[in-house]
C-alpha cells in the first residue's frame, strides 16, 4: 500500500486536522505537520493579499515529490494540500504532514516535503502590496 494518503490542490480553505488525520497510523510514533499561512508583509512591504495559480502538471509534480520523500525516509504516511485562488492574510496556503515510527525521521521528512514542494511544484504566487504594486513569486 502506498504511504501517500492525501495530495490535492484546492480552491477552498484548508484544514490542518484533515491533513494530520490522513497520516495517523498505529505504527507511527512521530507525526510532523507544517502549515504555511499568508503573512502580512514581504520584502519589508505590507501585503494585502495574494493569489496562487497552479500549472496543470502541479498535482503530478506534487505526487513525484511525495513519492521521493517516502522513498528517502521510513514514512508510514504522507499528505500535502496546497491552496489555489485568492487568499487573505492569515489564510492557510499549504499544509503537509508525515508520520514515521520515530520523530526525527518525521521532522526530516516533513521538512524535505515542504522544501521540495515549494522549490519544484509549479505553483506561483501573485502577491499584492498596500502601495498598489504587485509581484509574481516562483515563476523563475
Amino acid at each position: 500500500m502506498s504511504p501517500i494518503r492525501l495530495l490535492a490542490l484546492r480552491d477552498t480553505p484548508l484544514s490542518v486536522a484533515e491533513v494530520q488525520t490522513a497520516v495517523m497510523a498505529d505504527e507511527a510514533g512521530g507525526v510532523a505537520v507544517f502549515a504555511g499561512a499568508v503573512r502580512d508583509h514581504d520584502h519589508g512591504q505590507p501585503v494585502t493579499g495574494l493569489t496562487y495559480v497552479a500549472h496543470p502538471s502541479a498535482e503530478d509534480e506534487l505526487r513525484r515529490v511525495a513519492t521521493a520523500v517516502a522513498e528517502k525516509y521510513p514514512v508510514q504516511a504522507i499528505a500535502a494540500v496546497h491552496r489555489v485562488g485568492d487568499l487573505r492574510i492569515g489564510d492557510l496556503a499549504v499544509v503537509v504532514a508525515v508520520s514515521c515510527a520515530h520523530r526525527g525521521d518525521a521532522f526530516d521528512a516533513c521538512r524535505l516535503l515542504i522544501d521540495e514542494l515549494k522549490a519544484t511544484v509549479p505553483i506561483w504566487k501573485h502577491q499584492r502590496f498596500a502601495d498598489g504594486n504587485s509581484e509574481w513569486v516562483g515563476c523563475a
